[in-house]
């Protein structure tokens, strides 16, 4: 019997992914985040992918949207550019290439992506979601500081 790899490119997705998708694990930088979330796209893991966005940002996700991107297209290939997972204390910055087909055509998503780092766990910080909160409000990512300070310039 042969290992399923995984989509992320690192390994056999047993090893690799599946447990940070079941919640046994958590990704322990930015950029294995990054991977497993577009794994989840692959495997059709949409609770993931909320789980792994910004806690504020939750409720704002089109969550049906989400379930059709990741059904409606083949996962092809992830290619990491690169890395920066010291912006600061608890920001990093993955810069990426996500190749998929759409049923029609071959596709490359690049997209340069900011997480955060809160109570030990990374989350994406979603730049298409409305952030209703002003800068003097409490962060979106739960870090207790004032969004201006925080996650603000970054998304």
């Amino acid at each position: 019997m042969t290992e399923k790899q995984c989509p992320c490119g690192q390994g056999e997705y047993a090893q690799c992914c599946q447990p940070l998708h079941a919640g046994k694990e958590k990704a322990q930088s930015a950029e294995q985040l990054m991977r497993s979330r577009y794994s989840a796209f692959a495997q059709h893991e949409i609770d993931y992918i909320v789980k792994t966005t910004a806690a504020q940002q939750q409720p704002a996700l089109d969550v049906p949207a989400i379930a059709d991107w990741s059904r409606s297209n083949q996962w092809l290939q992830l290619d990491v550019v690169q890395a920066n997972e010291k912006l600061d204390k608890s920001h990093a910055q993955v810069e990426f290439k996500a190749h998929y087909h759409d049923g029609k055509q071959a596709h490359v998503h690049h997209e340069v992506s900011h997480f955060v780092k809160q109570n030990g766990a990374w989350y994406f910080l979603d730049p298409t979601v409305d952030q209703h909160v002003t800068l003097k409000q409490p962060c979106i990512c739960g870090s207790g500081k004032k969004f201006k300070q925080c996650c603000a310039q970054y998304l």
